[in-house]
């Protein structure tokens, strides 16, 4: 894989070392872009996407892709209960300051968008516009079920391209057009390297943060955090399978959000890759928000 970000390691507020990948372009003033993962996944997934932003021979800008604590290269938390929305947002807001960003675009999937509207309500002043990738104000408890079945118990694999054949055996409903290559992608996102072969790339604890859901109860209403988006741009990206974020929950979000732009992904569930058309698609959204370049 290209070099093309340098390494950033920041102090979390209880002194945890967080990691992001730093795509920083020699040339181009635009507004940054900040990238957030879903629940076990890194900055990897955005590599694709911020290559060809900080790159964009009209318009490049600077990309953070950050790896929430316990997740990729950030340290493991010795209490699994800091694995918490209000823990992660505060640890973006420190990656924020020591990175310089002062008001950003943000693109973020699951879990990464609901950090996004928590910020968006919490600091709006750093927000001008979104991307909320297969995630919404309503979550749906199947989706969540599914999460739950396989964080932290998957089996180990002994080679990527096994690695890859487990993800597809779980996710094919969700991902039936995938490729062989795109398995394998997925893969080098779940596990890496290590001396005693392949081990998840996030703490197996994250799995004890959903063990306490109770799905047949109401889920937390979190239409208060979306309005706060209101003052900005959104693009919402739905997966056409997805068990997440339902047809219903978004034309409800472009009801109540007048600069709202949906588009599903057909062929993909949760959640949707950005890579391929998708790669354009943001960036056209994040050239309309940030007309300077």
């Amino acid at each position: 894989m290209s070099r093309s970000y340098r390494d950033l390691f920041v102090s979390a507020a209880d002194g945890l070392r967080l990691y992001a990948r730093d795509y920083r372009p020699q040339t181009g003033d635009g507004l940054p872009v900040i990238c957030l993962p879903g629940l076990a996944r890194t900055s990897e997934d955005f590599h694709d996407l911020a290559e060809a932003l900080s790159h964009d021979p009209a318009r490049p800008r600077r990309v953070l892709s950050l790896d929430y604590r316990g997740r990729g290269r950030s340290e493991w938390d010795r209490d699994w209960r800091n694995y918490d929305l209000k823990v992660e947002l505060g640890d973006t807001l420190q990656v924020l300051t020591t990175a310089g960003i002062g008001k950003a675009i943000f693109i973020g999937t699951s879990r990464g968008g609901l950090i996004t509207m928590a910020l968006s309500a919490a600091r709006p002043e750093l927000v001008a516009g979104a991307v909320l990738n297969d995630v919404g104000p309503v979550l749906e408890a199947q989706g969540l079920m599914r999460i739950r079945g396989y964080v932290g118990k998957l089996p180990k694999p002994r080679t990527m391209s096994e690695a890859a054949d487990i993800l597809r055996q779980r996710s094919e409903t969700q991902f039936p057009g995938y490729t062989d290559e795109q398995w394998e992608k997925m893969a080098r996102g779940t596990w890496r390297e290590a001396e005693d072969g392949l081990v998840l790339d996030y703490d197996p604890d994250l799995a004890k943060t959903l063990e306490g859901l109770d799905l047949e109860a109401p889920l937390p209403d979190l239409w208060p955090l979306f309005a706060a988006m209101k003052p900005f741009p959104v693009l919402a990206i739905r997966g056409g399978y997805s068990d997440l974020l339902t047809a219903e929950t978004l034309r409800m979000m472009q009801e109540r959000h007048p600069r709202l732009t949906a588009i599903t992904v057909a062929d993909q569930g949760h959640a949707p890759s950005l890579d391929g058309d998708l790669i354009h698609i943001v960036r056209d959204f994040i050239a309309g928000v940030d007309p300077r370049g």
